[in-house]
Parts: C-alpha cells; structure tokens; sequence
C-alpha cells in the first residue's frame, strides 16, 4: 500500500460559508477536508493539519514551516509522496519556494480549489483526489515540486493563476503541463531536465520587494525599499527589460548600497534580454550591476533571489540563467 502524506494549510479547498454567501477560507482541518473528500481506495494517508489559513495570509516563515514539514514527513523512507492543500492566491509562489529548498526524489505535489467544498461544481474533490494519484506516480520522480489543477500536472517554476474565478485557474504560458490525471489514470508527456536546489536552513529569508515599471513611473517605490532596508529588488520592466529613465537615479543608488537589484519583464512568454542601447534598456541597466532575470515573472524571481539570499550564494547572475 502507497503512503502519501497529506499537509494542510487553509485557502479555498479547506472554507467554509459564512452569512451572506461569503467564504471564511481556511476553516475546515485537514482532518475535516480529508472526511468530506472520497479519497482514492489502496493508499495509507496521513493527514497533518499545519494551517488554517488563507492563502494571502502566508510569509516566508510559514513556506519554511511547510517546507520543514515536508522533510520530516520525507524522513519516513516508506513514503511514496507528499501533498499540500494551499490557497490559489500564493499557491504558485509556495510552490516555487518549496521547489528551490526542498531535494527529494519523491513526488511532492501542491493544490487547491477554485470553489468551496459546498459550492455546486466544486473542483475540491477531483483536485485533491489526482494529486494523491500523482504523488504516489514513480514517472514523477526527481522533477521538483509540481502543481496538480484541473486534472492537468505543472511544473512550480513556470504555472501561474491566471483566471480570478474559473476552475482552469493555472496555465504555464509557453511550457504548457507535465500530463493530466484522466478518471485517475497519471499520463506524463513531459518533464524539467533540470532541478535546482538551496539550502536556507536557520537561515532568515530576507525582505525583496517587487516594484513594476509603467510610463512615467520613478524611484519613490524603489527608494522606499532602500530606505527600508530591503537587501533585494525586482523591477518588473516591460518588454526585453526596458524601465523609465526617470528610475534610474533610484536604480543606482539602491546599486551603490548594495541592494541587489533583477530584471523581470511583464509580458507572459519570452526573455529579458540586452536588445537595445538606450537609457533604461536592459544592456544598460546590465551595464550598471542589474541582473537580467531571462524568463522569471517578478513573483517567481522574488522567490528566487530571496533563496539565493538566504543561501549565501554569491554568483546570482549565473543562477538566474538556469
């Protein structure tokens, strides 16, 4: 019989209604979801009840309370895989947090739910139920921390939400999924030739803001960060990584304080990249110490450099480039 842990930390999958049709997210234990739940015959789950919290709520410490909780659970030889519960909102960035700090060959899985588990048309049952079908797959090992919705399996690194309400609420534009789970049956298409990993133990994940670039926009958000003492900043540019010249003033000094600061872009698919020589292009914003981010979305490489960060890792160029 397959093991499969079973971690719960609140959101959706896990609410409740309240007075006037609205939700208090997180309510239920995992004991209760698990009850409500017809989970899959032949697997030994155990459940752990972490949170009950929704999933703007979590922080950096919390990620490191799922992640230490994964690594006990994985301690246990016997099992065959993990599985967290998360609320949709910052599933996608618990997910890549637990991709780039945990390194087990086993499956570990995270998911959630659109619609309460009493609202008509729930995808609270299907979407827990596949994850403990993918989380027990051998075909899964050794490919990091993967996202399981609307019967289709993403990789943490590239899935994002995308739609606010509807049940296909994840996609990863331009990498598309891993496979799809069909009336319980786990088929793998494709797979991540690489997985990265960091050691961040008793370490303190430092503070990284994001600040995005739009017309006309200057240093006030980046010069509050500084001044706040952020030790990372990541610009949400546009395009191959272009920023107004009205930031970049704001841009040095946070350089010349020793902030480390990365290069994102806002469009969907392709990479920051030097394609122009003008003020505010990536070349020469690469030219003066900014890290060219290539194909992170700003969330992503928030995680990231605030990994790298907490690791001590000192060539962060060369990290954002795998």
């Amino acid at each position: 019989m397959k093991k499969i842990s079973l971690i719960t930390t609140g959101g959706t999958i896990a609410s409740k209604e309240m007075s006037k049709g609205l939700l208090d997210s997180g309510a239920l234990s995992g004991d209760e979801l698990a009850s409500l739940c017809q989970l899959p015959d032949g697997f030994d789950i155990k459940v752990i009840d972490l949170f009950q919290k929704p999933s703007m709520h979590i922080n950096f410490d919390m990620m490191t309370a799922v992640k230490e909780a994964i690594e006990k659970e994985l301690e246990d030889k016997s099992v065959t895989g993990v599985v967290v519960t998360h609320g949709t909102d910052s599933l996608e960035e618990t997910a890549y947090f637990l991709d780039l700090t945990t390194n087990d060959s086993r499956p570990i899985v995270v998911t959630g739910s659109q619609r309460s588990p009493q609202e008509v048309g729930t995808d609270v049952y299907s979407n827990l139920r596949n994850s403990i079908f993918v989380a027990a797959n051998e075909l899964l090992h050794d490919v990091g921390v993967l996202v399981v919705f609307n019967e289709r399996i993403y990789s943490a690194r590239y899935v994002k939400k995308v739609h606010a309400s509807n049940l296909q609420g994840f996609e990863s534009f331009g990498y598309g999924y891993l496979g799809i789970i069909d009336n319980d049956l786990v088929s793998v298409y494709q797979k991540p030739i690489y997985h990265e990993s960091y050691e961040i133990d008793g370490n303190k994940i430092p503070r990284v803001e994001i600040v995005k670039c739009y017309t006309g926009s200057d240093g006030l958000f980046i010069d509050a960060a500084v001044q706040n003492g952020v030790q990372g900043i990541v610009l949400e540019g546009v395009g191959r990584g272009q920023v107004t010249p009205y930031m970049l003033d704001s841009i040095q000094n946070a350089l010349d304080k020793g902030v480390t600061v990365v290069m994102t872009t806002s469009a969907e698919e392709g990479k920051v990249y030097p394609a122009y020589g003008y003020v505010g292009s990536a070349h020469d914003l690469r030219s003066r110490g900014v890290i060219l981010g290539e194909d992170y979305d700003s969330k992503k490489a928030r995680i990231k450099l605030a990994v790298l960060l907490a690791n001590g890792k000192r060539d962060i160029e060369q990290a954002f480039k795998l």
